[in-house]
């Protein structure tokens, strides 16, 4: 008999599609979520796509209120939560990329009611998943957020992004395959609790990627919904499990501790694709193969073409097991020294 109780939350609405946009008053109401809205997006989308959103919800009846936010920190969910007290506010959204719909999850999961994801930019899993990524809570790594209740994700919209956040949530998505990977070592040494569905639910994303690499690499409408589809999908999986455990593994330690040792010097994206190469090597798996389709989807493949010096990717390399020191990896409990980075970068070709 099972000790433990395992509790799923998913979200109840996901709608992709072209145009798919205008069904926002359309789902709220279908989920009886209130008429008292709180809207965080960033400076760039508030014009783009946010003022006809804000239109589009008064004129459904909504009262809105509108937080744009220029960073995920702690900081910009403070201004949030200061602009909407004693307001009564029904449900969050978050209209943006990784940063403002970061920022609504952690405040719709601090004001304890229902939050909304618009993805404006397919560039990570963290546009659907119930963790956010906030500076300034003393980690570097994701916090417990709010699951979305709905996720309107308007291919005609993202489409329209920048194509090298396409490619970055390409990568994020290939970094599954060493995340899964992980998660079954923690399992086997540690005995921690692995979830089969979730894992193969996570992988079937980052499969999706590599049989769909040709599609996505020229950045057509199909493409951007099959990454968009399966960022969503990896989100899912984190759902499941109950933590980032099928979608984070050693490849986002060392992006991560990359963030720390120089500064968040790329998109995440590109950063845990890197990792997965490397990281690839260390599990005995096909790290050449998926290198070479990291290259075709235009991911960076070396330090030099992240725009970093060899060394930080070592140093990185050699503190990525203290990121979370209670979540075990292919990297162990001691991590790698120095030397053993060292060549470890080299081989993959990653340094030179």
């Amino acid at each position: 008999m099972l000790s433990n109780t395992h509790v799923i939350t998913l979200p109840k609405k996901i709608i992709v599609g072209r145009g798919v946009i205008r069904e926002l008053p359309s789902v709220i109401d279908e989920l009886r979520l209130g008429r008292r809205s709180l809207i965080i997006t960033g400076p760039n989308v508030r014009k783009a796509v946010c003022e006809d959103l804000i239109n589009l919800l008064i004129n459904n009846g909504f009262n809105v209120f509108e937080a744009a936010v220029n960073s995920s920190n702690l900081e910009a969910v403070n201004e949030a939560m200061n602009l909407v007290n004693g307001k009564d506010v029904n449900f969050v959204i978050g209209v943006g990329g990784g940063k403002a719909i970061d920022v609504a999850k952690y405040v719709s999961y601090l004001l304890r009611i229902p939050f909304i994801s618009v993805p404006t930019a397919a560039s990570h899993d963290g546009i659907a998943s119930p963790f956010s990524s906030i500076r300034g809570l003393g980690s570097v790594v994701s916090v417990k957020a709010q699951t979305p209740i709905a996720i309107i994700a308007d291919i005609d919209v993202i489409s329209r992004a920048p194509r090298r956040l396409l490619t970055a949530g390409s990568g994020d998505l290939i970094g599954k395959f060493t995340a899964v990977l992980d998660w079954r070592l923690a399992s086997r040494l540690k005995n921690e609790y692995y979830g089969d569905y979730a894992a193969s639910l996570a992988l079937l994303s980052a499969k999706h990627v590599i049989n769909f690499s040709e599609l996505i690499s020229k950045a057509s409408l199909e493409g951007v919904r099959i990454v968009v589809e399966g960022l969503i999908s990896s989100s899912v999986a984190m759902c499941i499990a109950g933590s980032t455990r099928p979608a984070s593994g050693s490849e986002h330690l060392f992006s991560h501790a990359l963030d720390a040792v120089a500064n968040y010097p790329a998109l995440h994206g590109e950063q845990v694709a890197l990792g997965t190469v490397m990281m690839g090597y260390l599990h005995g798996i096909n790290w050449r193969r998926l290198r070479r389709i990291i290259r075709k989807l235009g991911l960076p493949t070396t330090a030099k073409e992240l725009g970093i010096p060899d060394v930080k990717v070592i140093e990185a390399l050699t503190v990525a097991h203290k990121i979370r020191p209670e979540r075990y990896t292919i990297l162990g409990e001691s991590g790698l020294t120095w030397e053993a980075a060292e060549r470890l970068a080299m081989i993959t070709g990653v340094i030179s």
